[in-house]
């Protein structure tokens, strides 16, 4: 194992501590934390589909009759009496979703072993997917290899010695200190199954089994232990499953497991690395003079280093690497999509219920799906909107009256519609389906697969449906949302009264406009629905543009409030600037400075303060073109808000900040001017760009973690010689382009998509 002489690893001199610095594998169904040590090994576990509970109605029978009544209170400013109302009427029942549990932990102990080892490396091989360690003790050399394979859904762990007769240790199950399972019951004599229910109404149940293959020496049962001694090689296969998935999770994992067993470790091996690689190879990212001698450190110290203010292009590249492995690991098709903790929980009650979170969190999960080409990796959440729609219908119709289909702020395995917890700041706020939807949109634009979009489209326009039944007409004839929030902010009147609840925020005529332009825009490309499209753009023309506020920043509610939180983690308002594509220095250069200076407020108060939120800045910036400013805050996402094995820290850990982060890496692509960005150079490719275009021939990169896409393919939009395309019609409406000088050249790769 020689971890210093590529890029592609994260390396330590020592085992894991603790969980923030053990190291994840997953295939997106099972995942696993590795944690390397010396005295034995710890297989922190989980299974995607391994909730607490089963599916409920938790729509608040209420709400429909007291909906005109919280209208009136907000509109009339007695903000405390709606508040009030809302907490009672608007909220699910009961209030909260299911939650994500852990699947156990697989425990290997070595039979005495001396505490004295030296010589200890421990890895993770992003151009593999594998982990490794290896250390000498009492002069004996030990290895051993772990991954999750996708193609064969079992996780393999391979332990050896480089001298005969030398593994001699015992495997056991665990689950909350042995406290939370059903049972443990031998699988011949070499194997073990551990039982379970994950508790609540019509809660899963679960299977987990392990199986030890040896080479020399024996295997065999006691109790719950499989003790394996004086083996030359010893290779654990581990599988699981729950009746989410399978009636029998049993026979699941004892099939899964026979079929891995069946193989050699070799064609095992080999199976997960092709499958792997053939997405992780996609696209490639290479620094020059990558961190100098830092490039040849531990990851652990690269990173100690680089919170003291270092300079190490290299780790912000590693970095970018990791995110994309990551996503890799934690949502592949026929998966759940990756949740808050991605799929890696070692909570019974986790943060935030490692769920899904819709009001930024799950959306910044998939930034990087499709520009880093892994849309493959997106198919889950689209599965996930697709369930979405049947309890949508019951939550739009019951709480509202509405026809189409809604969400809040959070939804869970069981696609869950109805509002999630009773803070005023975050539960009132109906815009959760609206926004995942433009995820489908996103994905067409990058493919352009007009039959993915046939199938999208009626998901869409139900969001939509949805949307124009709920907004209300205001005193000025525009229409509103109402009641709604800007997520999870409070502003301040004038006599000093602080309120939640609004009648239009910012971002919900954001998103209103980004989803109802999609619509109009596929259902132009399918030729299909003109009396939508009709009713759609008659909305577009009455929904409230963005406005600048007395700060010359962006108005974060319809009326220039002040904020009781100046420095807020949340910057809703600016989704027009990224994910949305509505600000740009180009076509809208007073929305554009005003977005700079919400962001030189919101910084200047302590915004960042979250990893995710951080990840959002830097985002911001690249749409900004800012690269010095994108720059600085990659440095503060790793510097503040990064554990040692790189994960996100919100704190806790959260995964959104590692995909927001890597998302932004990327839309540093035309992030200018390159000020002290262009210190460094280096070689980028394969990333993908709307309109179906792919980098791929070499091309120097601009600026220190900007990345500047090499083509593959043309295009498939028709333009003359002169790069011209037509001023009106499907291919103007739906190819990348932007206007220069009154001619729209076909720039299809350009960071934004001008419609």
């Amino acid at each position: 194992m020689t971890v210093n002489a590529t890029n592609d690893k994260l390396w330590y001199r020592q085992p894991a501590k603790d969980w923030n610095e053990a190291l994840p594998i997953g295939n997106g169904r099972l995942g696993a934390m590795i944690f390397g040590g010396t005295s034995g090994e710890f297989l922190q576990l989980n299974e995607d589909s391994l909730w607490y509970g089963g599916p409920r109605d938790r729509n608040n029978p209420d709400a429909l009759a007291n909906l005109p009544r919280i209208r009136e209170l907000i509109l009339a400013g007695k903000l405390r009496e709606a508040e009030d109302l809302a907490l009672m009427a608007l909220t699910g029942v009961p209030e909260s979703q299911r939650h994500y549990l852990p699947l156990g932990d697989l425990e290997l102990q070595n039979a005495a072993a001396d505490g004295h080892f030296e010589q200890y490396e421990r890895e993770l091989d992003l151009g593999s997917g594998l982990a490794g360690i290896c250390y000498a003790q009492a002069g004996i050399r030990y290895s051993r290899e772990a991954f999750a394979s996708c193609p064969d859904q079992v996780i393999a762990l391979r332990l050896a010695a480089d001298k005969p007769a030398s593994l001699n240790f015992r495997v056991r199950w665990n689950r909350q200190q042995r406290r939370n399972m059903d049972g443990i019951r031998s699988w011949g004599t070499d194997g073990l199954v551990l039982s379970g229910q994950a508790g609540g109404e019509v809660g899963v149940d679960f299977r987990a089994a392990v199986k030890a293959v040896v080479k020399g020496g024996g295997c065999r049962t006691i109790g719950e232990y499989l003790v394996i001694e004086q083996a030359d090689e010893a290779i654990l296969y581990v599988a699981a499953a729950t009746t989410f998935r399978s009636p029998d999770p049993e026979r699941a994992c004892k099939a899964s497991i026979g079929e891995a067993s069946r193989r050699s470790y070799e064609e095992l091996r080999e199976r997960h690395i092709s499958d792997y690689r053939a997405l992780y190879d996609r696209v490639q990212l290479d620094i020059a003079d990558a961190g100098g001698e830092k490039a040849g450190l531990p990851t652990d110290e690269r990173l100690a280093r680089a919170k003291q203010g270092e300079d190490d292009p290299g780790l912000v590249a590693l970095y970018f690497r990791y995110g994309r492995y990551l996503l890799i690991a934690s949502s592949r098709p026929g998966s759940l999509p990756a949740n808050l903790q991605g799929i890696w929980n070692p909570h019974f009650l986790p943060p935030w219920d490692s769920k899904y979170t819709i009001n930024i969190n799950a959306q910044m999960n998939y930034w990087p799906a499709e520009n880093c080409n892994l849309s493959e990796c997106h198919l889950p959440l689209f599965e996930l909107i697709e369930r979405m729609r049947e309890p949508g219908r019951r939550t739009a119709e019951t709480m509202y009256g509405c026809r189409g289909f809604a969400a809040h702020h959070n939804t869970d395995i069981w696609a869950d519609t109805a509002p999630q917890d009773g803070w005023t700041p975050s539960t009132f706020w109906p815009l959760g389906a609206a926004w995942l939807c433009l995820h489908l949109w996103e994905h067409y634009a990058f493919g352009k697969d007009e039959a993915f979009l046939a199938q999208a489209y009626p998901t869409m326009k139900e969001a939509a449906r949805f949307l124009l039944d709920y907004l209300i007409e205001g005193d000025d004839g525009r229409l509103i949302t109402c009641p709604s929030i800007s997520p999870e902010n409070t502003y301040v009147l004038p006599g000093g009264e602080s309120g939640v609840l609004c009648a239009g925020a910012s971002m919900d005529f954001q998103i209103m406009r980004a989803l109802f332009e999609a619509c109009l825009d596929s259902a132009g490309i399918l030729g299909i629905d003109e009396p939508f499209r009709e009713t759609l753009a008659d909305a577009l023309d009455r929904i409230p543009g963005t406005k600048i506020g007395k700060h010359g920043q962006i108005q974060e509610w319809m009326e220039d409030y002040e904020e009781a939180e100046p420095g807020h983690r949340h910057i809703s308002h600016l989704f027009g600037l990224y994910p949305g594509e509505q600000f740009n220095a180009e076509e809208t250069p007073e929305l554009a400075a005003a977005a700079r200076i919400t962001l030189e407020r919101r910084l200047a108060h302590g915004c960042g303060h979250t990893g995710w939120s951080r990840a959002w800045i830097v985002n911001f910036w690249a749409r900004l073109r800012d690269a010095d400013q994108a720059r600085d805050n990659v440095l503060a996402l790793l510097g503040h808000s990064t554990l040692p094995n790189l994960l996100d820290n919100h704190p806790p850990f959260q995964i959104d900040g590692n995909f927001g982060g890597n998302g932004g890496h990327r839309r540093d692509a035309a992030a200018e001017p390159p000020g002290r960005a262009a210190a460094a150079s280096g070689m980028a490719g394969g990333l993908e760009r709307r309109n179906g275009k792919r980098s791929s021939g070499q091309r120097r990169l601009h600026g220190r973690y900007g990345m500047v896409a090499r083509t593959s393919r043309p295009c498939r939009y028709p333009r003359g010689p002169d790069r011209r395309l037509p001023d009106s019609g499907p291919w103007a409406r739906a190819c990348g382009a932007v206007r220069r000088g009154g001619t729209k050249l076909h720039v299809c790769g350009a960071i934004r998509r001008s419609v």
